[in-house]
């Protein structure tokens, strides 16, 4: 398996963020000690058949804004995964940009729960939780 980009080296702006990062358009503007918040600059590639963001979207780019946060908190000995994701979505995500904010909620020995909400217009949009595999490598 290829190693993956260090997102430590992402978030010092020393490494060039992944490749899922550049297609969603999605950038981190801070992240420490659990906490991570980026922005997502939506155009119409986004759009689904009713000219809103489709909901996969919306997960995604708070899936990946709370892997900056989770990797805050890990040693670099450590990886993580996704176990589940589960997204509540309050208002439709239109063009422009959406504010995405994730924070560890809690953190054992294996599992790491997060949270992010996402904001558009300072409305929340969506809201999202997710339980992460913490791998020792």
């Amino acid at each position: 398996m290829e190693k993956g980009v260090d997102l430590m080296k992402v978030i010092a702006h020393e490494e060039y963020p992944p490749q899922c990062d550049r297609t969603l358009q999605i950038e981190v503007t801070d992240a420490h000690d659990g906490m991570a918040r980026g922005i997502w600059k939506v155009d119409e590639r986004f759009m689904n058949g009713i000219g809103v963001a489709m909901g996969g979207f919306v997960s995604s780019a708070a899936d990946i804004m709370m892997a900056y946060a989770i990797a805050t908190k890990l040693s670099g000995e450590q990886s993580f995964t996704s176990i589940d994701l589960h997204t509540t979505f309050h208002r439709p995500v239109l063009i422009g940009e959406v504010t995405v904010v994730a924070k560890v909620e809690r953190m054992g020995r294996k599992v790491v729960y997060v949270l992010a909400d996402l904001f558009q217009n300072e409305k929340k949009a969506a809201s999202v939780v997710s339980s992460v595999m913490i791998i020792d490598q």
